[in-house]
């Protein structure tokens, strides 16, 4: 009996242990994210849903963002209010037109015209260019 009570409660610290980073991570997510579970895995996505990608061509880190004009039309960057606050690894990086722009890990997000419903990641490899902002793993190829 007293093994089978140990067994139960290491079982439990192990299922409670193995939980707790998804937990702290979506605990983490700025307002109006979520976490989206998607044929290529766990993405952030916005509160609609639409999956949240990353662009080759920006520079993690740098503050700017390389989809600007016609780019910035298919793939509408995903914006934050003035009053937004956010926490590493989120960041803001402030656009051409002033406006905020969320960032993981150094790189600026947006979301894409392509994709109709919640989770659907169509965007993913466009030209060699474009990921979905992974949770959990190495990162989605370009």
């Amino acid at each position: 009996m007293r093994n089978t009570i140990s067994v139960l409660s290491l079982a439990s610290l192990l299922l409670a242990s193995s939980l707790s980073p998804v937990m702290a991570q979506a605990g983490s997510l700025p307002d109006g994210l979520r976490v989206e579970k998607t044929s290529l895995g766990e993405v952030y996505a916005n509160a609609e849903g639409k999956t949240l990608y990353e662009f080759k061509k920006d520079m993690p880190g740098s503050g700017k963002s390389a989809c600007v004009g016609e780019c910035a039309k298919l793939w509408p960057p995903q914006l934050l209010s003035s009053a937004a606050k956010v926490s590493k690894p989120w960041g803001v990086v402030t656009r051409t037109d002033g406006k905020k722009q969320l960032s993981y890990a150094g790189y600026p997000l947006y979301t894409w015209i392509g994709d109709k419903a919640p989770g659907e990641t169509s965007g993913q490899g466009v030209k060699g260019l474009w990921r979905v902002a992974k949770v959990h793993g190495p990162a989605a190829p370009w």
